[in-house]
């Protein structure tokens, strides 16, 4: 039995320690410096735009919110109608999310 208090004594003693520690370590982070931006959009060319079924292709460089290297590949817009003003040529900025196993264009503007 008495192996088993200094067991339970030495535990509470390293909680103890170990409880005001974590609670330090919360306190102390820097949330000033913490990158809490939106994703950056990205550049690209639209290659081909097939309005009718929501499609658009793009040449477009690294897209960061993805971690995705530069290619040229089809997006499904989440709304037609921003397909409406974007020709085969144009330069656009635009941002993408995967949503489900497809790649979506959730807001696409010309380049400036």
């Amino acid at each position: 039995m008495n192996a088993f208090r200094q067991m339970l004594s030495v535990t509470a003693l390293a909680m103890g320690v170990a409880l005001p520690l974590s609670g330090f370590a919360q306190a102390t982070m820097d949330h000033g410096k913490m990158d809490m931006t939106a994703p950056a959009m990205a550049d690209g060319e639209v290659k081909k735009v097939d309005a009718e079924a929501g499609k658009v292709t793009i040449k477009h460089g690294y897209i960061q919110s993805l971690d995705m290297p530069g290619m040229t590949m089809v997006f499904t817009a989440r709304d037609k109608a921003q397909l409406a003003n974007v020709r085969p040529g144009d330069k656009i900025r635009f941002m993408a999310v995967m949503e489900g196993n497809r790649m979506v264009v959730t807001d696409i503007e010309p380049a400036r």
